[in-house]
């Protein structure tokens, strides 16, 4: 049984420690564009999907694989399709619906897929259960719906049922939502790529901090907080696989917490706006970890390395910010005024990073670059929304 893990562009690897993180073997994942692929134990593939909803920081929804196939044509999708056990997956009466896409095949046409689809899906259900093959189907929303999506890339068809419901990114800690937010699973997948590591004498800091989510999902992190915990996902309404395995995810997941404070992991966030913190701090509390995190109303130029020294007490600080930035919140040229304050604040004239600090900052593909003169030591490709993003990460020191 394949669970598959889609994911922002460029989380591919990220995706792939969250599933190593709760026990998975290496060789039972296999990573692609935009995706990651565990290839689940058929006794357990039920529980696992619970699991894999509840632990996936990266992940934006988790499927599983129903059938995967070619089709080189229209009649050759319907057939394959209709010859899937379908009776197994979509209970009497649940409604399902179908989305998809398609790449570099033979068939793209996406309405008429969908359309195909249903169509062998309902002769399949009909003759599973003695009715005539073009007999109709009754769907009731109120008992369930299954989604169904497909996927035919090279003329591969793979067809899945969605396990997660609302997107992996709404924790269910933010219900109020700051200015152009950053999505969950970024946030968390830009802590990671960054390399920062809790409990390494190094304080966090994040002097653009709006909603306070890369703090929050840091903390997060440092505590072993499941970011599933404090929500549902639509496989809890699968009898196949229900709220029985929910629970037990949830069990295990909290039997794993580790909440308790220490003097070695520091978080701070600032923000200029005041409406900003206030929200920081409620979404802090509703995620468990605001005796975690510092917050303060301040102007990002006054964060220097020595104030971050003063406020957290240790000599390291890696910032790691998503700074507001052109067709986001204001003009190309703010934005540029901004990289630049960030980069006299953390960067020598030189590029270096100061004695002391580190600095992750994601912008518009090289627009942090371009605006500083400053190659980034390593350049990561992701997106956000549908923006083409550079996390560009400085940690060199000038040694001479």
């Amino acid at each position: 049984m394949k669970i598959i893990l889609t994911c922002l562009f460029g989380l591919e690897s990220s995706v792939r420690e969250d599933l190593l993180a709760v026990g998975y073997e290496r060789s039972k994942i296999a990573v692609s564009d935009g995706m990651a692929v565990l290839d689940a134990d058929p006794d357990t593939w039920e529980y696992d999907v619970a699991r894999v909803n509840m632990w996936s920081r990266r992940a934006e929804r988790v499927l599983f694989e129903v059938g995967s196939f070619r089709a080189d044509d229209f009649a050759e999708l319907f057939d394959r399709t209709a010859a899937l056990p379908w009776d197994d997956f979509i209970p009497e009466g649940y409604a399902f619906i179908i989305n998809g896409y398609s790449r570099k095949s033979k068939l793209f046409g996406i309405s008429a897929c969908q359309s195909l689809i249903k169509k062998a899906v309902v002769k399949s259900l009909c003759l599973s259960r003695g009715l005539k093959a073009d007999g109709i189907i009754a769907e009731d929303e109120r008992k369930g719906t299954v989604k169904i999506n497909f996927g035919i890339v090279n003329d591969i068809v793979s067809i899945m049922i969605d396990t997660t419901g609302e997107g992996l990114h709404k924790r269910g800690y933010r219900p109020l939502t700051h200015e152009a937010p950053i999505r969950e699973t970024l946030a968390s997948g830009m802590i990671t790529l960054g390399r920062y590591r809790p409990w390494g004498s190094e304080a966090l800091a994040d002097p653009f901090c709006g909603s306070g989510t890369i703090l929050i999902e840091a903390a997060m992190m440092a505590l072993n907080i499941a970011p599933g915990k404090n929500r549902h996902f639509a496989y809890e309404t699968l009898p196949y696989i229900g709220e029985y395995a929910h629970r037990k995810a949830l069990e295990e997941a909290l039997s794993l917490e580790d909440p308790e404070k220490t003097d070695d992991c520091f978080f701070y966030g600032s923000d200029i706006d005041p409406k900003a913190i206030e929200s920081s701090v409620r979404n802090a509390r509703s995620a468990g970890v605001d005796g975690h995190i510092k917050f303060a109303v301040a102007d990002a130029a006054t964060r220097t390395p020595s104030s971050f020294q003063s406020i957290t007490g240790f000599s390291r600080t890696m910032v790691i910010t998503n700074p507001p930035y052109g067709g986001r919140l204001q003009t190309v040229e703010e934005a540029y005024e901004i990289y630049k304050m960030i980069s006299s604040l953390y960067l020598t004239k030189e590029g270096f990073c100061r004695p002391g600090m580190r600095l992750s900052v994601i912008s518009p593909d090289d627009s942090f670059e371009k605006a500083t003169g400053h190659k980034a030591d390593k350049r990561i490709k992701l997106y956000n929304g549908n923006i083409k993003c550079q996390l560009n990460n400085y940690f060199k020191l000038n040694k001479n």
